[in-house]
C-alpha cells in the first residue's frame, strides 16, 4: 500500500472497546464502564490497517478533569467538570495518561507506551491531541519530570497580566460563573479569578462558556494588545518541554487544539525545534478560518489545517440540499497553492453524525461526499470511529443531549462500535446488513486512496467550468485525478435521481493530462466493472450515474 496519503482514524480509547450494554444516563464508570488501552489489541488495529487506516489519532489519552476517585490521583472538584468523564480538553497534568482508560492505574503509562508499540507494529501511526490554549481549573502535575516548575507554580497572583504569568488573573476578584458551585466543604473557591479558556476575561462565565478551563498566557496583554515575546515566556518554554516528551515517547503527531487562540510565533518557535529532533513528526491544527490559514502554515510550520470553514461545511450543504454541487469549486480555490496541507473529513468529536437526525439522517446519503473529501486532493482524510458503520448519536448520555454528536463528557458505550469490537472479535456477525454494506464503501474508497498514485501523489483538474449545459450543476460534481500515466475520472451524484450525464473533457485537459483523443478501456474501481471511455473535446461522453452515489473511474 502507499501510504503518502494519511488515512486518519479518531477514536476515544474510552468509548472505543466500552462493551457496556446497558449504559444509564449520568452514569458513573462503575455504572457504564471505560473502554482499556489494552483492549485495543494487535488484531483491533490490524482490522483498522485492513480498513485503509494509516495513522490513529488517540483522543482523550492524556489525563484531564473527571469526577471518577483514584488513590495517589488529586480529585477534581465536580463542579468545574462536564460531565461524569470530564472534557478530554481540560487536562489537569500534561505528563501523565487517562486512568479510566487503563488496567492498572498505577501503570498507565506503561500501558500507553505498550499501546503505541503495538500500533506501531501493525503499521500504522499514532497521534495525539496537544492542548496549548488552556488547562482544566484545577491542573496541577503530579506525573511532570524532575526539575520541571508546574503551570502557575511561580506566577503573581496579584498582577492581571505578567509575561513571567503562565495563567491570567483578575486580582481581589472571585470566581462566580453563571453555574452551581455547590455548597459547603464541596464548594469550588478560586480567588484571584483567572481567565477563561475561550478568552473571557472577567470571573462571571456562562454556561456556555469553557467554564472549566482556564487560559495558558503566551505573552500576549490581551488588555492593550501588546506581544512580549522576548525573552521567551515561561509558557513557550514549558509547552515546548511538553511536546518534546511525548515525541521522545515515539509518537508520529500531534493533533492541536484551537491553535488561532495561541500566537503564531510560538508554532513558528516551537515545531522547527520539535522537528528537528524528530523531522517525521507531523502537526496538525484545529483552525476554522481561511483568512489566516496561510499564516499558519508558512510562519507556524503546520503541515496540515483543518478544512472546515471550507470544504467540510460545503459538501454538508450539499448533501442535506442547502448548496449545489458546483459550489465545491469554491473550496479548492479558496486553498489554492496550499490544498495540500489540508486535512478533510466529514465527522470528528465536534461534529454531528451524518446519519443523525440533525445532519443528513442516512449514512448512505453521504457517499458522494466521502468520494469526494478522499479523493480530490493529495490532502489526508480522516473519519471518526463509528462513522464507517454509520452511527446515528441518538443518546441522550447525560452532560451531553440528544445533540447529534457522540459523548466526550460522559461515560458510554456506542451500540455500532461495540458490535462491531464485539469482544476483541472485530467481525461484522453482529452488525446489520446496512451496517455491512456502509463499511465495505468505507474499505473500497480508502484501499482506493491507499493504492492509487493519481490519488495519492497526482494533479486535480475540475471538469465543472466545462459542463454548464452539459450536467445537473446542482447535483453532479466530476473532476480527474492524474499522475503521470495513470488518470482516473471521478464523478459523484448527490441527487435523489439517477443521472445521465453527457460529459465534456475539454481540451486543455488533454494537454495537460498528455492524453490522446480517443476511446479508452476503463474500470469503474468501486464496484470493479469494466466500461469503455470517450475522451475527446469534441465528442461527450454519456454516463449514467446512481443516486447518491459516485464513480471512480480508471483509464487502463
Amino acid at each position: 500500500m502507499n501510504i503518502s496519503k494519511p488515512i486518519i482514524y479518531q477514536l476515544l480509547p474510552r468509548l472505543f472497546t466500552n462493551n457496556c450494554n446497558h449504559c444509564t444516563p449520568n452514569g458513573t464508570i462503575k455504572q457504564n464502564g471505560s473502554g482499556k488501552m489494552n483492549d485495543i489489541t494487535t488484531p483491533v488495529l490490524k482490522k483498522l490497517r485492513d480498513l485503509g487506516v494509516t495513522h490513529v489519532w488517540y483522543t482523550g489519552v492524556i489525563r484531564h478533569a473527571n469526577k471518577t476517585h483514584y488513590k495517589r490521583i488529586p480529585d477534581c472538584n465536580p463542579y468545574i467538570v462536564k460531565g461524569n468523564a470530564g472534557s478530554p480538553y481540560a487536562i489537569t497534568d500534561y505528563y501523565d495518561i487517562d486512568p479510566d482508560i487503563a488496567v492498572k492505574v498505577k501503570d498507565r503509562m506503561r500501558e500507553f507506551e505498550k499501546l503505541l508499540e503495538r500500533t506501531h507494529d501493525a503499521g500504522i501511526k499514532v497521534i495525539i491531541d496537544f492542548v496549548p490554549n488552556h488547562v482544566a481549573r484545577q491542573y496541577h502535575s503530579i506525573a511532570k519530570p524532575d526539575g520541571i516548575s508546574d503551570l502557575g507554580e511561580n506566577d503573581n497572583k496579584e498582577l492581571a497580566f505578567s509575561p513571567g504569568n503562565n495563567f491570567y488573573y483578575m486580582p481581589d476578584q472571585q470566581f462566580a460563573p453563571g453555574i452551581d458551585l455547590g455548597q459547603g466543604d464541596g464548594f469550588y473557591y478560586e480567588k484571584p479569578a483567572m481567565a477563561t479558556g475561550n478568552d473571557c476575561f472577567h470571573p462571571y462565565p456562562g454556561v456556555n462558556d469553557w467554564y472549566e478551563t482556564v487560559k495558558l498566557n503566551y505573552g500576549v496583554d490581551y488588555a492593550t494588545g501588546e506581544k512580549h515575546f522576548y525573552p521567551i515566556p515561561s509558557t513557550w518554554h514549558k509547552m515546548l518541554g511538553i511536546l518534546m516528551f511525548w515525541a521522545n515517547k515515539g509518537i508520529d503527531g500531534f493533533r492541536c487544539d484551537m491553535v488561532h487562540m495561541v500566537p503564531v510565533e510560538f508554532w513558528g518557535w516551537a515545531i522547527p525545534q520539535v522537528k528537528e529532533k524528530h523531522p517525521n513528526i507531523i502537526f496538525i491544527a484545529e483552525l476554522y478560518d481561511t483568512a489566516i490559514y496561510r499564516d499558519y502554515i508558512f510562519n507556524g510550520h503546520f503541515d496540515y489545517l483543518y478544512d472546515k470553514v471550507s470544504l467540510y461545511d460545503t459538501l454538508r450543504a450539499v448533501t442535506c440540499g442547502n448548496a449545489s454541487a458546483s459550489a465545491i469549486t469554491g473550496c479548492w480555490q479558496t486553498v489554492e497553492g496550499i490544498g495540500d496541507y489540508m486535512l478533510n473529513f466529514l465527522e470528528n468529536h465536534d461534529e454531528q453524525r451524518i446519519a443523525s437526525p440533525q445532519f443528513a439522517g442516512d449514512p448512505f446519503k453521504a457517499l458522494p461526499a466521502l468520494v469526494v473529501s478522499a479523493t480530490m486532493s493529495r490532502a489526508p482524510f480522516m473519519l471518526y470511529s463509528g462513522q464507517e458503520l454509520g452511527e446515528p448519536a441518538l443518546d441522550a448520555e447525560g452532560f451531553s443531549g440528544q445533540d447529534g454528536r457522540t459523548t466526550i463528557f460522559d461515560y458510554w458505550s456506542i451500540s455500532t462500535m461495540r458490535r462491531w469490537y464485539n469482544n476483541g472479535k472485530c467481525d461484522t456477525s453482529k452488525l446489520t446488513n446496512g451496517e455491512r454494506e456502509l463499511r465495505r464503501f468505507y474499505k473500497k474508497v480508502l484501499r482506493i486512496c491507499n493504492s492509487e498514485k493519481a490519488i495519492a501523489k497526482g494533479e486535480f483538474y475540475d471538469l465543472m467550468y466545462a459542463n454548464y449545459n452539459s450536467i445537473n450543476f446542482d447535483k453532479i460534481y466530476a473532476y480527474y485525478r492524474h499522475y503521470r500515466n495513470e488518470h482516473l475520472l471521478i464523478i459523484a451524484n448527490f441527487g435523489d435521481q439517477d443521472e445521465n450525464i453527457n460529459l465534456n473533457t475539454p481540451q486543455h485537459a488533454l494537454n495537460i493530462m498528455h492524453l490522446n483523443p480517443g476511446t479508452y478501456h476503463a474500470k469503474e474501481l468501486l464496484t470493479a466493472s469494466k466500461m469503455t471511455l470517450t475522451i475527446d473535446p469534441d465528442i461527450p461522453d454519456n454516463i449514467t450515474i446512481g443516486r447518491r452515489n459516485a464513480m471512480i473511474i480508471k483509464l487502463m
